[in-house]
């Protein structure tokens, strides 16, 4: 899922800070449903948050609520003083593996069978 429009506040100046949230995640029993992530979401646009803190907080509440196997969440944050800042927070359930990927060669590498 991409977040496009993530805004909270800067606790040091009060300016707002901008940011796209990524999220990939594969779920356990639970769904990540969209109209309640987007309200949550938005519930920080008048909070105060640091980068770092506000990335975390977030994992931790889709964690917490949808106890999934596999969990990150990419805050790509805009330019601010020169800089621009990307955290990346990730959650693994105890034991979760990923499978194995399956990698398919391009058509132009097989060889050609003519009859």
């Amino acid at each position: 899922m991409e977040i496009p429009e993530f805004t909270c506040l800067c606790p040091k100046t009060g300016q707002p800070d901008f940011a796209t949230l990524v999220l990939d995640y594969v779920p356990d029993r639970l769904c990540v449903e969209l109209k309640s992530l987007k309200l949550y979401v938005w519930s920080y646009r008048d909070q105060g948050a640091f980068h770092e803190a506000v990335t975390h907080r977030i994992l931790d509440d889709l964690v917490k609520a949808t106890q999934p196997r596999f969990m990150r969440l990419r805050a790509k944050f805009f330019v601010r003083g020169g800089i621009f800042t990307t955290v990346v927070a990730e959650h693994r359930k105890p034991g979760w593996k990923p499978p194995v990927p399956v990698f398919l060669e391009a058509l132009d590498s097989q060889p050609s069978v003519r009859g």
